[in-house]
């Protein structure tokens, strides 16, 4: 199984930390450091931001069902 494969598996803060990783090697790593980072980014940032929305998108169903419904005035 490829790193890009286990990407799923991962907790949130795994893939924050991987991508954190792959983004300094890119910069700063050897040529074979450098060229396994460029492959891995697009998947890594990919779930990052999925992730995000994910996360976004629950806490805006729980602020909404935490809210009283509005009264009718008659």
């Amino acid at each position: 199984m490829t790193l890009v494969e286990k990407i799923p598996t991962l907790t949130d803060a795994e893939v924050i930390n991987l991508l954190a990783n792959a983004r300094r090697l890119q910069q700063s790593g050897d040529p074979r450091q450098q060229t396994a980072a460029a492959e891995l980014l697009p998947a890594l940032e990919e779930a990052a931001a999925q992730r995000q929305a994910d996360r976004l998108a629950a806490a805006q169903l729980k602020r909404a069902a935490a809210r009283k419904p509005r009264s009718v005035a008659a």
